[in-house]
């Protein structure tokens, strides 16, 4: 599967902030094989249907986020609340350990007062490698993969 078509199907999948208004909205890439499990998962944790979600690629995010560029989206996940503030990358998954019942065993961890930096820093590391782990893992992540590492040689293709 292409990232293309693995982006329709996870929209697909996915509650739009249209069909859930109201909601918290979640801006994530679309085209990372490792960020669209990630959002799969929380969509699973969310059992009161309090987020939404948007592919940074998504046409819809200049509209619930018009303030946000293209490259901001790219470097991390963003949440957008219910009341209109912006939470990024180890920011949003703390904010989220608040918002889900089934994330809140790990919030003592993520709130320890003076720890947030220490999140972030790895929190950048992960997403600064998110497209190297999305092709470790064997899934065909298309031209997204193709943009960080060039093309794949012909006997990649063929297997």
């Amino acid at each position: 599967m292409n990232a293309k078509t693995q982006q329709q199907s996870t929209s697909t999948v996915l509650p739009q902030p249209g069909q859930r208004p109201g909601t918290d909205v979640v801006i994530y890439d679309g085209d990372c094989v490792i960020c669209t499990g990630g959002v799969k998962i929380l969509n699973r944790l969310d059992w009161f249907k309090r987020l939404s979600y948007l592919s940074l690629h998504d046409s819809q995010v200049s509209e619930v986020a018009p303030d946000l560029t293209f490259e901001q989206m790219m470097e991390e996940i963003w949440v957008i609340d219910h009341l209109g503030r912006r939470h990024s990358g180890a920011g949003a998954f703390r904010y989220l350990t608040r918002r889900l019942v089934l994330l809140w065993p790990v919030m003592p961890l993520l709130h320890i007062p003076g720890s947030l930096p220490l999140w972030k820093w790895l929190y950048q590391k992960v997403a600064a490698a998110r497209y190297r782990f999305g092709k470790m893992s064997g899934e065909d992540c298309g031209d997204a993969c193709e943009l960080h590492f060039g093309a794949r040689k012909p006997e990649e293709k063929a297997n």
